[in-house]
């Protein structure tokens, strides 16, 4: 008797799942970015602009919601991918 394959995530359920976690890591990445922005703007002792957490928080939000929008969708796609410990596709939950 052969053993059966632990069922794989379809494709359209990948899209979905990188498409959901794309823009959560966006928002997730731009409020860690501008966050280092204000810490960095306290080390530096860089002038402080009233009401936001540094002059140029937004270029830093920028670049770490680029940088969270890809990093979180492989992440879980990569965990996704992987086939369960115990053989059983549904354990882990």
């Amino acid at each position: 008797m052969e053993a059966e394959a632990p069922p794989r995530v379809s494709t359209v359920r990948k899209v979905a799942i990188g498409c959901f976690t794309s823009w959560l890591g966006f928002v997730s990445g731009a409020m860690v970015a501008a966050l280092l922005s204000k810490f960095t703007t306290f080390l530096t002792r860089a002038g402080e602009c009233d009401g936001i957490p540094s002059c140029n928080w937004y270029i830093w939000a920028g670049i770490g919601g680029l940088i969270g929008a890809v990093t979180l969708p492989l992440l879980v796609l990569r965990v996704l991918g992987k086939p369960a410990k115990s053989g059983r596709p549904d354990a882990g939950f």
